[in-house]
């Protein structure tokens, strides 16, 4: 017995398909801006977290997209990360380390990696992170989650 399937229907499982194809670029669980209505002079575009989950005694590369209507010279980030709402880690870095200053109105990109502690359990973490100039006048406020997978921090030889 043949079954005939309606041209609509391949269409539609075309499309779920290469939706499902996309899923794994989702790199970042629930973005928010500290100020829920988002008034910053950088606005955040995407979140990208190499490798997702994160491997313990590897380096993370965490990757920020933003833009800004105005030209910053410099400032810095301060981060903060929570492991079930914990504060277990906290870090200040000069912002013209993680991007090229002065930074031009338009697109640019906050690059982090880092080696997070082989000691670090598995599970849901939340990053928030501050972005100030060199005013101290607040750029940006954002949090997200990412995961700490359960891979081995002991190398096999």
């Amino acid at each position: 017995m043949d079954v005939v399937v309606p041209s609509q229907f391949k269409l539609t499982l075309f499309f779920l398909f290469a939706a499902c194809l996309l899923v794994p670029s989702i790199q970042v669980k629930d973005l928010q801006y500290c100020d829920k209505e988002g008034n910053y002079v950088v606005k955040v575009d995407g979140i990208k977290i190499s490798p997702d989950p994160v491997v313990k005694s590897k380096p993370a590369t965490f990757s920020i997209s933003a833009s800004t209507d105005k030209a910053i010279s410099g400032g810095k980030l301060a981060l903060e990360v929570s492991y079930f709402e914990i504060p277990v880690h906290t870090e200040t870095h000069s912002l013209c380390d993680e991007t090229s200053c002065p930074i031009s109105a338009g697109k640019f990109v906050l690059s982090h990696t880092q080696t997070l502690p082989g000691i670090a359990p598995p599970g849901l973490y939340k990053l928030k992170m501050k972005m100030e100039d060199e005013n101290k006048n607040q750029l940006t406020c954002i949090s997200f989650k990412f995961n700490i997978g359960r891979g081995s921090s002991v190398s096999s030889i």
